[in-house]
């Protein structure tokens, strides 16, 4: 895999898969082991995934309303188009991962580990990572309504071409974490240091940088 770097920017991995074994999403089940395999089409709605692994492999238009996966280990694999309402994923580990043209509602991904992580194209509305690790993940021409960092740690994270709507930083550390161009409300201004701003953004949030670091503006 050829890597995509640069200072302070997140280092992507380009990710080719091999020849794939295509499968049924019937051999998605609790604690599966599966490496090389291509699924496409199916409805995991309530299925519980709970601990499976996954390697080197595609999963591609599927319906997962309320799908658990908590615990899920996954490296150098695609999502393609997934429907997603409910996903829950609490201590999952991701590593050189692409979710593309994917729909995601409330998404929990609370104490997780990304490393190597691309978003494209995807619309996602509550993203809960909070106390999760995160490091060298990039959003492309994504929405996402409301961004959940309090407590995690995160480093060289970007967004190209995205919107975020709210995001919370609270006792969040964070290196790297470039949020130029974003129009957001933004709730625990002490977690920003560490992050990249345009004067912009700035100005819009002085008063509240202010009052978090004590400081009386008098007219």
């Amino acid at each position: 895999m050829a890597r995509q770097s640069r200072s302070g920017s997140p280092r992507i991995d380009r990710i080719a898969l091999p020849d794939l074994d295509d499968a049924d999403a019937a051999a998605l089940v609790s604690g599966a082991d599966l490496e090389g395999v291509r699924i496409a089409g199916g409805d995991l709605s309530e299925r519980d995934l709970t601990g499976l692994r996954l390697r080197e492999s595609e999963i591609s238009d599927v319906t997962a309303r309320d799908v658990h996966l908590r615990g899920a280990d996954v490296a150098e694999s695609v999502f393609d188009r997934w429907d997603a309402p409910v996903l829950r994923a609490p201590r999952s580990t991701l590593r050189d991962v692409v979710v593309s043209n994917t729909r995601l509602g409330s998404v929990e991904f609370f104490e997780s580990t990304w490393q190597s992580v691309h978003f494209v194209g995807c619309k996602l509305g509550f993203v809960n990572l909070r106390g999760a690790t995160v490091r060298d993940v990039l959003f492309t021409d994504c929405t996402i309504e409301e961004l959940d960092l309090g407590g995690a740690r995160a480093e060289r994270v970007a967004f190209a071409a995205s919107e975020v709507r709210a995001l919370d930083a609270t006792d969040a550390r964070l290196v790297d974490v470039d949020l130029r161009g974003l129009d957001f409300d933004v709730t625990g201004v002490g977690g920003l240091s560490g992050v990249i701003m345009d004067e912009l953004q700035v100005a819009l949030i002085a008063t509240r940088l202010a009052e978090h670091l004590g400081i009386r503006i008098v007219g």
